[in-house]
């Protein structure tokens, strides 16, 4: 839970993020031309959240700008 506040800042710093949380999940889109990637949790999954927070960051999904 401590995380979830973090991930909905990295998320709308990028126009290519959308950050849904229903039902006790949080899910990541992020919009690609040829392959579009989502990531799902637990709202209280402090450790899957920052490893998401980590991929938009410095991954592979790490925008082309920066």
């Amino acid at each position: 839970m401590k995380q979830l506040g973090n991930l909905a800042i990295v998320c709308a710093h990028r126009k290519d993020v959308t950050l849904r949380i229903e039902q006790g999940r949080v899910l990541v889109m992020l919009d690609g031309t040829y392959a579009p990637t989502a990531f799902s949790a637990d709202w209280d999954d402090d450790e899957t959240i920052l490893s998401v927070i980590h991929e938009l960051n410095f991954g592979r999904c790490t925008p082309k700008s920066q």
